[in-house]
């Protein structure tokens, strides 16, 4: 519900601020005063198109503000979603720079235009000429039969099992685009796997150790001839190390004798002579088991040779990256088994959603089809309540077939028109007046009323057309809808003006060198000159003021 809109610096409103009622509101003014520009400004917080030549004063900005009591409209999921502060009295704005920048602002948090958007749209419903949009979808012809068949959980439960199948229908998609160009790899990635296969590389050091062993047998004649060039120096040249050493034991031995601290020396040579013995039978040992093979040599070279010749076909430098593109290619090679089991099973699935999406639909298609015949009686009698005894409203129904099931089931609904006695059925958009449309929406909010949450609905010139008895219908039908809902209606009727529970007054002040519009709120003798003036012109007469009288209390 709107409690009060503030207007600053818009056309021709300087500064404007109105506090609504809960129920039936009436604004009148003589044509020009600007009652437009009031759902003007009003439009621009609901998210329509800003343009800065529109500034009362075009070095300021213009603000437009609203206050809602949004409680009981379940709109929590919403600013959840969009990270923003839930407050039962919520304030929209939206501000307009002389440059032209557009901001928008939901309890003081900026918000996008669309955000901005997909909330009053929720808070506002605007019926005017060329501006009663929902009439013209067929989505919202939808919700009507959805709202009068009263079946929200299973219309829920629909939905929700739609968006399992749609998301495993993708699932199922990608995999089959996987699978297809697996499918065009598969040989290729086959004889990759064969060559490392037969390669059976499971050790990344092996090539470190091969190359090694490689490295010493090419080169075991020197090292042999070098090993055999130290034992002989060891142990076996006429004078050898191990001789000499001897000589220096025996002479430091001798030494000792006469001073005492040459043994630690004596006992340290006794340890290399040790070391030097055990060098000595250790490179023995190592020259017998150094052997020329030639056979060993080649059966390493080829291996080496297979192990570069893979290493570079896949651009690689170690063994561990051949064996990180073995392990991928063995995955690949089984995901065409694997995906090709898993689509199947997938796609059985599928199936099965949507035999039980079908019966869903069905059972929602039903429910929907049952309410034509009562739409169609109601909406025609409310027609003939607002003044349009002749109009008619069919329901035209056809279905989709099992393998294009939509997110609202299997039902294409739109309502077509006949304003007229014999006209034809057709589109709304075609044939339905501003003001017909108008009336038509205001019979379906009355029709919808009792089942849903509406918004704020804000009426513009549904007195198009008609007068005298039909405006006082038009009037109850309003008065009615407001006792339970927030009506905002912009009227040049006096039956209607007198049915508002608060009644705002547009006019011009041009009390200063520029004309300004103005509103203020009427008390209850204000409104009776009002309504006065409105049937018979200003001054009013005293008929005039007295049929005023009796009006504004009936």
């Amino acid at each position: 519900m709107l409690q009060r809109l503030s207007i600053k610096n818009y056309a021709l409103i300087d500064r404007l601020e109105m506090n609504f009622s809960g129920k039936m509101n009436i604004i009148t003014g003589e044509t020009g005063a600007g009652k437009s520009i009031i759902l003007g400004g009003l439009s621009l917080m609901l998210g329509q198109r800003a343009e800065s030549k529109s500034l009362f004063d075009p070095t300021q900005k213009c603000v437009v503000e609203g206050t809602f009591n949004i409680e009981g409209y379940q709109l929590q999921n919403f600013f959840e979603t969009n990270e923003l502060d839930y407050e039962p009295q919520t304030i929209v704005r939206r501000e307009i720079t002389p440059s032209g920048k557009s901001r928008a602002f939901i309890n003081d948090t900026p918000v996008t235009l669309p955000q901005l958007k997909e909330l009053t749209e929720q808070l506002v419903s605007l019926h005017a000429q060329h501006q009663t949009l929902h009439l013209y979808d067929a989505n919202y012809h939808l919700f009507i039969i959805d709202t009068l068949a009263n079946h929200e959980a299973l219309l829920n439960d629909y939905k929700q099992k739609f968006k399992e199948f749609q998301k495993n229908k993708r699932q199922i998609a990608e995999l089959e685009t996987q699978y297809e160009q697996l499918q065009k790899d598969i040989d290729y990635v086959q004889f990759q796997l064969s060559e490392l296969d037969e390669a059976a590389i499971d050790n990344p050091n092996e090539q470190d150790t091969l190359e090694k062993e490689q490295h010493q047998l090419d080169h075991a004649e020197t090292i042999k001839r070098l090993i055999a060039e130290s034992t002989f120096a060891l142990e076996e040249q006429e004078i050898s190390i191990v001789q000499q050493l001897k000589t220096v034991k025996s002479a430091i031995a001798e030494a000792t004798r006469y001073m005492p601290e040459l043994e630690e020396l004596l006992n340290r040579l006794d340890s290399v002579a040790i070391e030097l013995s055990d060098i000595s039978t250790e490179l023995s040992r190592t020259e017998d088991t150094l052997m020329l093979d030639p056979q060993r040599i080649e059966e390493i070279n080829e291996r080496l040779n297979i192990l570069y010749r893979l290493q570079k076909k896949h651009r690689v430098a170690t063994l561990a990256e051949l064996m990180t593109i073995h392990a991928d290619l063995a995955s690949r090679n089984q995901s065409v088994d694997y995906l090709a089991n898993q689509i199947e099973k997938l796609k059985k699935n599928l199936n099965q959603q949507q035999q039980k999406l079908l019966q869903l639909a069905n059972q929602i298609s039903a429910n929907r089809t049952a309410q034509f015949a009562v739409l169609e009686q109601r909406i025609a009698e409310g027609l003939t309540q607002v003044g349009m005894p002749n109009a008619r409203v069919k329901a035209d129904h056809q279905t989709l077939p099992p393998d294009r099931l939509s997110p609202d089931g299997i039902d294409q609904i739109q309502l077509l028109f006949a304003p007229n006695k014999g006209s034809q059925f057709s589109e709304l958009r075609r044939v339905a007046s501003g003001g017909e449309l108008s009336r038509l929406m205001l019979c379906i909010q009355s029709m919808i009323a009792a089942r849903i949450a509406l918004p704020t609905l804000i009426f513009d010139e549904i007195d198009t057309g008609i007068s005298g008895e039909v405006a006082l219908k038009v009037g109850a039908v309003l008065q009615n809808l407001g006792t339970n809902h927030q009506i905002i209606c912009i009227t040049h009727l006096p039956q209607i003006a007198s049915k508002g529970e608060a009644h705002f007054f547009v006019y011009k002040d041009e009390s200063t060198d520029r004309t300004i519009s103005r509103i203020k709120p009427l008390d209850d003798n204000e409104r009776i000159t009002e309504v006065a003036k409105m049937l018979s012109g200003n001054p009013p007469t005293n008929a005039a003021i007295e049929n005023a009288r009796v009006l504004l209390k009936g």
